[in-house]
């Protein structure tokens, strides 16, 4: 079996030489953020800090039953590696070929043969090669037959223990999204397409940008204080993810923009989550609706107010190019 090209996400295919991290880095949370410092650090001047990441969960070829939700887009993975220091991000494309490689044709084949690798730098987490048999113990080792350093580094802990992305989906499961953004290093962000909902939160006086296409695992249901932004514009927001308990209905995520009345169907809208203000239940009927979701509001106000006045910006978000008409 052949292996794929390398698909170049930022930075050029040149015949520099690199210093390499590689992983899913789904989240970029301070645990990849802490390895790219030290990749940068190790790279010094004479190196390329690049990371080999993949075209899709290696799980899905793997395991599929086990693939994770994702917790960031691919354009918002990106630019958060490139933010912490990345000059390179290259993806392997991750099929039946690449899982087969052994530990040993893997960083001949693709770290250094392809991306002229000088230096690794990988946790003391890392597994690599058909069914993860290689770990930093054997990537020295065939550094050194290979002529490649490597650098190892230990895993960030908070709170006594290991950040992980998996640590963060647990979080986020039960709608621990302080947690979540304290192993992040900044708010957990929700996209989405906004879409035309049924009208309830109009009638009830508090209209909602409904949002479809969300490509990444979203909080547990509940109620949060969220700041919103899309092309143009940014806001608090209190938003509902849920079944609609008093009407009934389908998952949602809806959006409340507070102090604004912008029209945004069809725009790109991003969600962060600062706080869960409760959970969802069962109103009597609107009236009660309407008077719980207008203490949310003031909640969210009073929760989001020293945020949004704050500059810069409290978190990267990646657009598109449609945005909102103002009516």
């Amino acid at each position: 079996m052949t292996l794929g090209p390398l698909l170049w996400l930022a930075g050029t295919p040149d015949d520099t030489a690199r210093a390499v991290t590689v992983g899913v880095f789904d989240g970029v949370h301070l645990g990849h953020q802490a390895l790219l410092q030290r990749l940068r650090e190790e790279a010094g001047a004479e190196l390329v800090p690049t990371v080999l990441t993949f075209d899709r969960h290696p799980l899905r070829v793997v395991a599929p039953e086990r693939e994770p939700e994702r917790l960031t887009a691919d354009a918002l993975r990106i630019e958060l590696l490139r933010q912490a220091g990345a000059a390179a991000v290259v993806a392997l494309p991750f099929d039946a070929a690449a899982a087969s490689l052994s530990p040993e044709a893997f960083v001949r084949e693709v770290l250094i043969e392809r991306l002229g690798a000088r230096l690794v730098v990988v946790s003391s987490a890392f597994r690599f090669g058909a069914g993860g048999r290689g770990d930093p113990a054997a990537l020295r080792r065939i550094g050194r037959e290979q002529g490649l350093a490597v650098c190892e580094v230990p895993p960030q802990t908070l709170d006594g223990r290991r950040i992980s992305s998996t640590r963060i989906r647990q979080a986020l499961r039960v709608g621990d999204v302080e947690l979540a953004a304290r192993l992040l290093g900044r708010h957990h962000v929700v996209e989405g397409i906004v879409e035309r909902g049924e009208g309830r939160g109009r009638a009830l006086g508090f209209p909602t940008a409904n949002l479809g296409g969300i490509e990444v695992l979203a909080p547990a249901e509940g109620i949060y204080a969220a700041w919103a932004r899309w092309t143009g514009g940014m806001r608090a927001a209190a938003v509902f993810i849920g079944r609609r308990l008093t009407f009934e209905g389908d998952r949602t995520v809806e959006a409340h923009l507070l102090d604004t009345d912008v029209d945004l169907y069809g725009a790109r809208l991003t969600l962060g989550f600062v706080r869960r203000l409760r959970d969802d239940r069962r109103f009597a009927g609107p009236r009660e609706l309407s008077a719980q979701i207008a203490r949310d509001v003031q909640v969210a106000r009073a929760t989001l107010a020293p945020l949004l006045s704050a500059t810069p910006a409290p978190a990267p978000c990646c657009h598109g190019s449609a945005g909102p008409s103002t009516r």
